[in-house]
C-alpha cells in the first residue's frame, strides 16, 4: 500500500529515496531540526540529485517522535505558516530513525561507527552540552558527565556518546567525522570542541589528542521560528495536506543557515539549497543571538508577565514592539562585528516575523532554559556596554524580567511553571531571599549564569535592581511602556 504522505497536497519527494546514502547522524530529532537542516538537505536531493541521507537519533525523550517517523517510512511534513496561506513539503531524506531506549545504545553506536558517516550534527538545546554557559566549558560535576566518566563505554549524555563513537572509530582504523552543532550558542563549534575534547581528556589523553587532530567542529548560525507542535498545529497540517501526520511540524517561511566551511570528511552542497558557507560564522551568530534571540527572550519574560501568551500578542502592544526594536538597534546592534548587513532592515524584518499571526509562538516556550540563554543573548552585550561606558536600560530590564519570571509567581499571584536545568539552584536563591533587592542579589550570585565580574559591577547591579523594583511597583506592561518611552 502506498504511503498516504506520498499523495498529500504538498511538495513531494520525487527523487529516488533508494539512492540515498546514510552519511549524517543527527542527534536531536526535534521540531527545529525537522524544519531547518533536514529541509535544506531535502531541497538539495530534490533539485540537485544529492544522495546525502540522515539517520535520526534521540537520546533523551522523543520516543514517540521516532516511533511516528518509523511508522510512515521516515517521511514527515513541514508546513510553512504565513498570514496569507499555509504550504507544505514532505521531507524524504531520513533513511533511518533510532531511539537509544528503544533500540539500545549499541545500535546507536553502531550507526555512528558506520564507515560512511561523515557528519554528526546536533540540535540538543544548550543544556545538552553539559557546559557552563557563562564560560563555555564542560561541567565535570554535571550528573550526566559524572555518570558517563564512571562508565564511559555506556554513556548517556551527547558528549559521552560522541566521544565513545569516536573512540571506537579510532580503534577500528576508521576515519573521523565532523561534529556540527546547530544549537543557539555563540561560537557553537568552539563550545562543542571544548566540551568534546574536555570529556575525552577525562577518559583518555591519547584519545583526546586524536580527536583534536582529526575532528573538525564547524560553527553554524541557524534561524527559523519553529513553535512547539500542538494538537491544533497537527489539525491544520492535516487540513491543508489531506493527511494526518503525527511527526509533522510547522514553521515560518523564513529560513537562514550560515555554516563555517570546515568539514573533515565532506559535506552536502548546502549552498545550492540556500545556505551560506563562510570562513567565519561568529559575526552572524552574534547578530542572530543578540538581535533575534535576545529580543525574543526579552519579549518572552516580560510578555508572559503581562499575560501575553504569544509573541505576536506582544507585537500588538505598541510599547512592546517599540521596546523590542529599540533593544535590537540601540543596545544590541552596536555590540556587533558583522559586516555588510543592513541591521536596521534586519530589525524591521524581525519585527515583521514576530508579528506573523499564524505562528502562535508561546512566550512560555521561549522562556524555557533561561540560565543557558541569558549569557549569550544579553550578558555578553552588557559586558560590551560596560567596557564602552554606554547605558543599557533595556538589557537590564530583560535580565530583571528573567528574575521576576523565575521567582515563580506571576502578577496575578498564580504559579509560573519554570523549566530550567538549573532550577534547583534558582529555586534555592529565590527561597532564601526576600522579594526585592535581596532577590536580585541572590540570583546574581549564580556563578554559572553571571560569572564573577558582573555581580561585582555596581552600575550593572544597580540597573538591574532598579528595573526589578519598577516591575514590582508598576507591573510588566507599565514598566515596558516607561522604558520604551525613554529609548
Amino acid at each position: 500500500m502506498e504511503n498516504p504522505l506520498l499523495k498529500a497536497n504538498a511538495t513531494l519527494p520525487r527523487y529516488d529515496r533508494n539512492t540515498l546514502q546514510t552519511r549524517i547522524v543527527h542527534l536531536g530529532f526535534g521540531a527545529f531540526h525537522r524544519a531547518h537542516q533536514a529541509v535544506y538537505t531535502d531541497i538539495l536531493a530534490a533539485e540537485q540529485g544529492s544522495d546525502w541521507g540522515y539517520c535520526e537519533v534521540n537520546l533523551i525523550g522523543g520516543e514517540q517522535q521516532i516511533a511516528d517517523l518509523r511508522a510512515q517510512d521516515n517521511l514527515y511534513t513541514v508546513a510553512e505558516m504565513s498570514a496569507d496561506a499555509w504550504t507544505a513539503r514532505i521531507v524524504g531524506v531520513v533513511t533511518k530513525a533510532l531511539h537509544v531506549d528503544v533500540d539500545g545504545l549499541e545500535t546507536v553506536l553502531a550507526a555512528l561507527c558506520d564507515p560512511q558517516i561523515a557528519i554528526v550534527s546536533l540540535t540538543i538545546t544548550e543544556k545538552g552540552y553539559c557546559h557552563a554557559p557563562a564560560c563555555g566549558e564542560l561541567m565535570l560535576d554535571h550528573p550526566f558527565i559524572v555518570a558517563d566518566l564512571q562508565n564511559p563505554h555506556q554513556p548517556k549524555s551527547a558528549p559521552g556518546v560522541v566521544v565513545e563513537a569516536l573512540s571506537r572509530r579510532k580503534q577500528r582504523g576508521l576515519s573521523a567525522f565532523t561534529v556540527m552543532s546547530c544549537d543557539n550558542m555563540p561560537e557553537n563549534g568552539h563550545v562543542t570542541r571544548n566540551v568534546i575534547c574536555a570529556y575525552a581528556r577525562a577518559v583518555e589523553s591519547e584519545l583526546a589528542e586524536w580527536i583534536e587532530a582529526n575532528v573538525t567542529f564547524p560553527s553554524t548560525m541557524v534561524d527559523r521560528i519553529v513553535p512547539a507542535v500542538t494538537a491544533d498545529t497537527l489539525d491544520k497540517i492535516a487540513h491543508i495536506t489531506g493527511v494526518r501526520d503525527p511527526a509533522g511540524v510547522a514553521c515560518e517561511p523564513f529560513r537562514q543557515w550560515v555554516v563555517e566551511d570546515n568539514f573533515v570528511a565532506g559535506r552536502p552542497a548546502w549552498e545550492k539549497a540556500g545556505a551560506e558557507l563562510v570562513a567565519d560564522v561568529v559575526p552572524f551568530e552574534e547578530m542572530k543571538l543578540r538581535m533575534l534571540n535576545g529580543s525574543h527572550s526579552f519579549l518572552a519574560y516580560l510578555g508572559y508577565l503581562a499575560d501575553y501568551q504569544h509573541i505576536n500578542d506582544c507585537m500588538e502592544d505598541t510599547n512592546y514592539r517599540h521596546a523590542a526594536q529599540a533593544l535590537m538597534l540601540q543596545e544590541q546592534a552596536p555590540t556587533l562585528k558583522v559586516k555588510g548587513v543592513d541591521l536596521h532592515r534586519y530589525a524591521e524584518l524581525l519585527i515583521a516575523r514576530y508579528s506573523n499571526p499564524a505562528l502562535r509562538h508561546r512566550t512560555w516556550q521561549i522562556a524555557m532554559d533561561g540560565s543557558q540563554k541569558l549569557p549569550q543573548r544579553m550578558l555578553d552585550s552588557v559586558r560590551w556596554h560596560r567596557a564602552h561606558q554606554r547605558s543599557f536600560p533595556l538589557l537590564a530590564l530583560g535580565v530583571a524580567g528573567w528574575m521576576r519570571y523565575v521567582s515563580g509567581v506571576d502578577e496575578q499571584g498564580q504559579p509560573i511553571e519554570v523549566c530550567d536545568p538549573l532550577l534547583p539552584v534558582i529555586q534555592a536563591a529565590v527561597q532564601h531571599s526576600e522579594e526585592g533587592v535581596s532577590r536580585v542579589t541572590a540570583l546574581l550570585g549564580i556563578e554559572a549564569i553571571f560569572g564573577n565580574e558582573l555581580p561585582q559591577d555596581e552600575i550593572f547591579v544597580e540597573a538591574v535592581k532598579q528595573a526589578y523594583l519598577t516591575l514590582l511597583k508598576l507591573g510588566a506592561k507599565a514598566t515596558v511602556a516607561q522604558y520604551a518611552s525613554s529609548r
